[in-house]
């Protein structure tokens, strides 16, 4: 299952059923769950914690140093958990003293050919990088976030969970749940309601989202008094995490 040609540092610690094809590089301080597929090519340094049924191909590059001037080597993190696919020439960095020390991705999510995620970036569960997206450092994605190709989202930026970018956007607000940006710079389009109804969301939610959208970007009020008026109005989990969204956010919400 390993090539001859790979080269594995004796401190790797790889499953016993971890398949690994040729030429690849894998470092110390790799540790690489069941299941995984680590195709040709492939360059892994550590401390980097990959999960059950990891696939990567050619020419990725995952854990390696962060490009911030101010690293200095530091003993810093990359760790994914399960499920995850990482193709073609796609690079993950670790995390820097400076903030979390840790790039910390979720499961069961999409990295396409040439994504990068810069370093102490969060990354939770469902998420789909379509090809060349670029996540500058210190950005967070909630769950079931897609992001359209040839997309770039600033530092610092949060994208709040199911919600969508459309390709080439340029980002540097967060991005409330739930709803649908696009341009340069991105502006908001409406709700993710494509989505929304394809992961089971009932009527009644997508409606009550509907109404605090509107609350948020149709009615002309201040964000203090949209917030209060989704909350005295309706009662239902996703208003709530709609709104929960739009008041952590420290860049301020795209518009």
């Amino acid at each position: 299952m390993i090539h001859p040609t790979a080269l594995i540092d004796p401190a790797a610690r790889l499953a016993d059923d971890v398949e690994v094809g040729p030429f690849t590089v894998i470092g110390p301080d790799v540790e690489i769950g069941p299941g995984s597929h680590i195709g040709p090519h492939v360059v892994l340094k550590g401390p980097t914690v990959l999960g059950a049924r990891t696939r990567i191909f050619q020419f990725a590059s995952v854990g390696e140093d962060c490009q911030d001037k101010k690293y200095a080597g530091e003993p810093t993190r990359l760790v994914m958990r399960d499920d995850n696919v990482i193709r073609e020439g796609a690079t993950l960095h670790r995390g820097t003293a400076q903030d979390r020390g840790e790039t910390t991705i979720g499961s069961r999510n999409l990295f396409m050919a040439y994504v990068h995620v810069g370093h102490d970036c969060v990354i939770g569960d469902d998420c789909i990088l379509a090809n060349q997206v670029t996540l500058a450092g210190h950005v967070h994605l909630g769950d079931f976030v897609i992001i359209g190709g040839l997309s770039a989202i600033h530092q610092f930026c949060h994208f709040g969970d199911h919600a969508m970018a459309g390709g080439g956007s340029i980002i540097t607000k967060d991005t409330p749940a739930y709803v649908m940006i696009n341009g340069n710079p991105a502006q908001v389009h409406g709700l993710n309601l494509v989505g929304l109804k394809r992961r089971g969301f009932s009527r009644e939610a997508i409606r009550a989202l509907g109404e605090a959208y509107k609350l948020v970007y149709r009615q002309g009020l201040t964000t203090e008094q949209a917030l209060d008026q989704i909350r005295e109005r309706f009662a239902l989990p996703e208003t709530e995490a709609f709104a929960a969204s739009i008041e952590a956010s420290t860049r301020g919400i795209i518009r």
